[in-house]
């Protein structure tokens, strides 16, 4: 006997990612060796001190039992020093921080949390894909702010008509940008925050990549700016800056009414993360940085070397200054998913088509900087054999 999904269930996007690793998988299959430059899983170990903070907490019999609901309040103690390290911004550990299961959750989470069916969501376009997974969960209306490079892939208010503003409940955005590697200044998180207080809309900051900026330049929190704890919140993880992907540990910081909801959400759904994580996570956020460092600096030099070498075989692009992506220009005469296609089978090198990552995308192709140079030139080189550009001239 077969049970019918919800309905909730039939509106889900299909999963843009988990088409990319078929692919992927069919050609390796095949017996080729695939330089996959598709996806945004982090190639590095979490750094020792970390794991090894991990396996001295799990023995803990205090954490064996059930974690506090909204998690212990030593992670979240941890999480509001590390902001004020880093960003100088000031966070009220107990009322203004959410534990989440991976930023992840909490961008599925938040739209159900804050709308009704029927109300309106804007979205950045092209943007993250599973921000539409809780849109569709909570049945509502999708509004999209077209990021173009003319404007430096940042949104252009003055584009959105008042009557789209006006029904908008709530703004993601996501910056350094997945997938378009662009940076937000304070003017324009300034311009956000005005935006979002004259229209009373809740703002999410999707600050995934927040540790990862290039030529010396820190990408700046939504939070430093002033007034942005009144109209929103910012979603950080673990994933991106210290190679925890796998260990599912974000959260959300600001907004203390929005955070109110994300806990009560997650009162129902969890019983928060398992005690040693959560050790080991506070020791992340308050023990050496040195790998944090380190790490940005393996992917600027890993960006140097791809940049080198597409210019290399004439494909012209802006070098990224944030997040570990490169967006770039399709040659003409194809679309991103043909273009993409056609590297996979004849260059067997996998990039992301940026029409999965909504309308706008259509011309570009991501590139995930998550191989070592090396293996970043090869890809570049095989490219550069199919003769798709024209090469500088010397």
């Amino acid at each position: 006997m077969d049970f019918p999904q919800s309905d909730a269930l039939n509106r889900l996007p299909k999963q843009f990612f988990a088409g990319l690793v078929q692919k992927v998988n069919r050609v390796i299959a095949e017996g080729h060796d695939v330089i996959n430059l598709g996806q945004g899983n982090p190639d590095q170990p979490t750094p020792d001190h970390i794991v090894e903070a991990l396996k001295g907490s799990a023995g803990n019999p205090e954490y064996h039992k059930y974690s506090p609901f909204q998690g212990f309040s030593f992670l979240k103690q941890a999480i509001s020093t590390f902001y004020k390290r880093e960003y100088d911004v000031d966070i009220d550990p107990e009322s203004e921080v959410a534990i989440l299961f991976g930023s992840k959750t909490g961008l599925v989470e938040i739209t159900q949390c804050l709308l009704n069916p029927g109300e309106t969501v804007l979205m950045p376009d092209p943007g993250y894909p599973d921000y539409l997974s809780g849109m569709a969960m909570a049945n509502v209306n999708i509004e999209f702010m077209p990021l173009l490079e003319k404007n430096a892939f940042l949104p252009d208010y003055g584009q959105l008509s008042d009557d789209i503003l006006n029904k908008a409940k709530l703004m993601f955005l996501n910056y350094p940008n997945n997938p378009t590697s662009a940076t937000a200044s304070n003017e324009f998180f300034e311009q956000t925050i005005e935006v979002a207080k004259a229209r009373k809309i809740c703002v999410v900051h999707d600050f995934a990549y927040g540790a990862i900026g290039f030529d010396g330049e820190k990408p700046r929190s939504f939070l430093q700016t002033k007034g942005a704890k009144e109209v929103g919140v910012e979603m950080y993880t673990l994933s991106k800056t210290y190679n925890m992907a796998g260990w599912r540990v974000g959260f959300a910081l600001g907004n203390k009414s929005v955070i109110k909801a994300l806990n009560l959400v997650q009162d129902h759904y969890y019983v928060s993360l398992f005690g040693a994580i959560q050790k080991a996570s506070a020791e992340a956020l308050l023990g050496p940085q040195d790998c944090v460092d380190e790490l940005v600096a393996r992917y600027e030099t890993r960006r140097n070397a791809f940049m080198d070498a597409i210019h290399e075989i004439g494909w012209k692009a802006e070098a990224p200054k944030g997040s570990f992506f490169v967006w770039l220009p399709v040659p003409e005469g194809f679309t991103s998913e043909s273009f993409a296609d056609l590297l996979l089978e004849k260059a067997h090198v996998m990039v992301a088509p940026g029409i999965g990552f909504g309308k706008m995308g259509e011309g570009y192709v991501r590139v995930g900087l998550l191989n070592e140079p090396d293996r970043l030139v090869e890809a570049a080189k095989r490219i550069g054999a199919l003769h798709l550009f024209k090469k500088p001239v010397k």
